[in-house]
């Protein structure tokens, strides 16, 4: 679940809540609640942001890996189409330009691989920090309940 959307449920949740008559207060104190949605929010990582610019970016890159390998292909054919056209090589020049064509799809497959280690590993460092903030969260509602319990009791 997005973090973005529980800080917007416990916001809803103030809202929603009923006040206590003849006060300013509701069953969770106004200040505090609203102090921890604002800690909440001023929380969350960069690395979300981060996110969508590290999945851009990985599309960047296969995009020009793909290029520069249609590029490599497109040299590698005309190289072997110029060497094909010579009788005494036309072998030899079929077989290096199969050669040059099988380099360029590996080179564009490493770098297909690299890009999406790339996006696992930060991802995967994402989604720590967002485990780690869920549980600051969950901390923090788990004090106000508690907070709340405590003062019912003394009222």
């Amino acid at each position: 679940m997005d973090i973005q959307h529980l800080i917007d449920r416990l916001e809803e949740l103030f809202n929603e809540s009923r006040g206590i008559p003849l006060t300013h207060s509701v069953a969770i104190d106004e200040d505090r609640f609203l102090d921890i949605i604002d800690q909440m929010r001023v929380s969350i990582p960069e690395e979300v942001k981060k996110a969508q610019q590290v999945l851009t970016q990985k599309d960047r890159i296969l995009a020009q890996a793909q290029e520069e390998a249609n590029r490599t292909i497109a040299l590698a054919r005309d190289k072997s189409d110029q060497l094909t056209a010579k009788d005494a090589i036309s072998e030899a020049a079929r077989h290096q330009g199969e050669q040059i064509i099988a380099q360029a799809r590996q080179e564009a497959e490493a770098a297909r691989h690299e890009s999406d280690e790339y996006v696992v590993e930060t991802l995967t460092r994402l989604e720590v920090e967002i485990d780690r903030t869920l549980s600051q969260v969950r901390n923090g509602i788990k004090a106000l309940q508690t907070e709340h319990k405590q003062r019912m009791k003394t009222e």
